[in-house]
């Protein structure tokens, strides 16, 4: 009879980890395949890393740990007494695997991390660190098997720190949390009417009165009013270095965004020659869309070749965003110099003026060995011939840029604008306005049904916007982002179908994210695809 209750003990505590199913998983984004095990790995208080790669490359790899608090997980190279993770290469590569593809195989005494790609090892290391933070109070991970790799090679975030900046620390954590969603796209929106950035050495003035406004708006647009105080802000250059090796670190491209030809006012503002006018300006103090444009003449193509190339030494991507969007074209209707260029060029109108600017900006680049994207609005008129396009305006310019051959980032506001109200506008802080839920986020097909097989391919991704008129603190920068980031992701890995296995392992983070002191939406996964639907 003893014998009898031992083995049943046995059984029981054993059979707990073969009736954990494999959606159970706390895992965001959800990999491609899981594969449940019998047995469990015992969580030590020492783990020992066996690696055939260099020590840099292990710094880089541990501070995903890190990331979830896991404080108490030690890396101890070439120990055999506890537990180890082992990281292998994979057989050689065979032509359909993705080049992030890994395989984690977790096994009693033993984790097996395996894959051809620093980046995959990293992006394993994420996964396993959810899954420790998850089961660390049972004190065992289910045994499984593992195998993944993105779909998507653009999974991105925006940040606007025009309309309102952000400190460096903030950037940093920002970069953060795209990583702990294995993002690895930041598009930092650096220049508008609102503030210029960066620092351009050889323009000085463009943080010296282009990072300044005299006031800014509060409260909502209609009402009009102004908190009446110096505001702004820029990134020096080394700033930027400092941000770009972080991001790097984590395996995350920054694109920079200078924005062109348009929303260029705190340009204007600092270097008013650039301008239609030759009036003096001010940096923007409302939002919204205003008429000062850069003029298309050869000091002001000089100027933006001068800025871009300090950009290009800052920042290694190789593509550069130059905006385009939002261009009004009434300076350019009665302006001598761009009346005088149409003619000359045998353009038809302002349109393919701004054709013919955003080109002479490609070819800049492209000397250089960079390429462009801007956003939708760079198809009117003609498309730059190596340019990409961000598809913000619904999908018709993605769909039209693909259809031409051209690689697209679509990110349409109703699914991608993280700016929006993700509840009740009643209830919910002051947002831009729109309604995009975490599962509205979670409901998004990144590859427009419209388009052909041949032409899916260039579909690169998505990323969700977070543009800042109404969002004033990095406090509220996380709250509009979390928990959509993990909706986005999912999306982005290619993992997203049944939203409420989702919303189970979503609200399994909410703990990692209280350790984190990050501010998050705690009722945006409880909203209706449709706020009318209620």
């Amino acid at each position: 009879m003893k014998n009898f209750w031992v083995y049943f003990i046995i059984i029981t505590y054993f059979s707990f980890f073969d009736r954990v199913s494999a959606q159970d998983l706390p895992l965001i984004p959800y990999p491609q395949k899981v594969e449940i095990k019998s047995g469990y790995f015992e969580i030590p208080k020492t783990i020992s890393i066996h690696h055939s790669f260099s020590k840099s490359k292990n710094d880089k790899i541990s501070f995903t740990f890190n990331l979830f608090n896991k404080a108490n997980i030690i890396f101890i190279k070439n120990s055999k007494k506890n537990s180890q993770i082992t990281f292998g290469l994979l057989p050689p590569k065979i032509e359909e695997r993705h080049q992030d593809f890994y395989v984690i195989k977790i096994f009693p005494k033993e984790i097996i991390i395996e894959s051809e790609s620093e980046k995959g090892r990293f992006y394993a290391i994420n996964t396993l660190s959810q899954l420790f933070s998850y089961y660390e109070a049972k004190g065992s991970i289910p045994c499984m098997e593992i195998t993944d790799a993105p779909k998507f090679q653009w999974r991105g975030m925006h940040l606007d720190v025009s309309r309102h900046f952000f400190p460096k620390e903030f950037i940093k954590k920002y970069i953060d949390y795209l990583a702990m969603y294995k993002m690895n796209t930041f598009h930092w929106h650096l220049t508008d009417d609102q503030g210029w950035r960066i620092e351009i050495k050889k323009y000085p003035k463009l943080t010296e009165v282009g990072a300044w406004r005299a006031r800014s708006m509060i409260g909502r647009y209609k009402d009009d009013q102004y908190e009446e105080k110096k505001y702004g802000g820029f990134y020096t250059q080394e700033d930027i270095k400092e941000i770009v090796k972080y991001a790097s670190e984590r395996h995350i491209t920054i694109i920079p965004e200078i924005e062109m030809p348009g929303h260029a006012s705190a340009a204007i503002a600092a270097y008013p020659e650039l301008g239609c006018t030759g009036q003096q300006i001010k940096v923007a103090e409302k939002w919204g869309v205003f008429d000062d444009i850069f003029c298309p003449k050869e000091e002001t193509f000089t100027f933006l070749e001068n800025v871009l190339t300090e950009v290009m030494q800052l920042f290694p991507s190789k593509i550069i965003h130059i905006g385009g969007d939002e261009a009004p074209k009434t300076q350019w209707k009665t302006n001598e110099i761009a009346q005088a260029l149409i003619k000359k060029e045998g353009l038809k109108d302002e349109h393919e003026l701004q054709s013919y600017f955003i080109q002479r900006i490609e070819k800049f680049l492209n000397k250089h060995g960079r390429e462009i994207i801007g956003w939708d609005e760079i198809l009117e008129g003609g498309l730059a011939p190596n340019a990409r396009v961000m598809s913000w305006r619904g999908e018709d310019g993605g769909i039209a840029a693909s259809n031409l051959s051209h690689e697209v980032v679509m990110t349409p506001g109703g699914y991608c604008y993280f700016d929006h109200y993700q509840g009740n506008p009643d209830t919910e802080p002051i947002a831009f306005g729109g309604y995009t839920s975490t599962e509205k986020v979670y409901s998004y097909h990144v590859i427009p049904e419209k388009l052909t097989d041949d032409k899916k391919k260039f579909v690169l991704g998505s990323q969700g916007n977070v543009w800042t008129e109404y969002i004033t603190t990095p406090e509220q920068v996380e709250y509009m982002v979390f928990p959509r980031i993990t909706a986005l992701s999912e999306v982005l890995w290619g993992t997203n179908t049944d939203f409420s296995s989702f919303k189970n392992r979503v609200q399994n983070h909410y703990s990692i994210w209280q350790k984190l002191k990050i501010n998050f939406n705690k009722e945006s996964i409880n909203q209706p695809l449709n706020l009318l639907k209620k």
